[in-house]
């Protein structure tokens, strides 16, 4: 069941969905806008990677801060988000692009889109620029929306980026 706007307010009053920094106007009716940090992992060019379970993209990545990121036609790059999500283990969340900006040819989430039950982190955005454009990507940018969903049942994510 997807959770509307006057109860995702209740949940976050109650501490049981918890957004930090959380920002009341950024809550629509069914969704929360999330805003993008200003934390970028940039891949070098012409590797050669053999993907496993093991892969881990930092050892591919170059960490930068910047207030804002060209992307060039094509371009790939991983963000954060400002908000660290805390969900309970009855709810989780679909993190989607923001439609004005899937028009422009941004892509936010090229596949993992699942955020868990149970999570306390920041998110990981998957950009792409789609278009044929030139796209520059500013701090604060409310790029993603984030949709909750009541579970049936209770989960507790234990993977791999549950502290990112």
């Amino acid at each position: 069941m997807v959770l509307t706007k006057e109860v995702i307010k209740r949940e976050i009053k109650e501490g049981k969905i918890k957004v930090k920094p959380y920002r009341a106007k950024n809550l629509g009716d069914a969704s929360l806008d999330i805003c993008l940090d200003d934390e970028f992992w940039v891949f070098g060019k012409n590797k050669n990677i053999t993907l496993n379970n093991k892969t881990d993209y930092k050892k591919y990545t170059k960490k930068i801060k910047a207030k804002a990121i060209t992307l060039m036609p094509g371009a790939f790059v991983l963000g954060m988000s400002e908000e660290k999500i805390s969900l309970p283990d009855n709810i989780c969340g679909l993190l989607s692009g923001r439609s004005r900006f899937a028009r422009m040819g941004i892509v936010v989430h090229a596949t993992a889109f699942v955020v868990h039950p149970g999570v306390k982190n920041r998110q990981m955005f998957e950009i792409k620029n789609m278009s044929n454009n030139t796209l520059t990507l500013k701090k604060g940018l409310r790029i993603a929306q984030l949709v909750f969903i009541r579970t049936e049942g209770k989960s507790k994510y234990k993977g791999r980026y549950k502290i990112q």
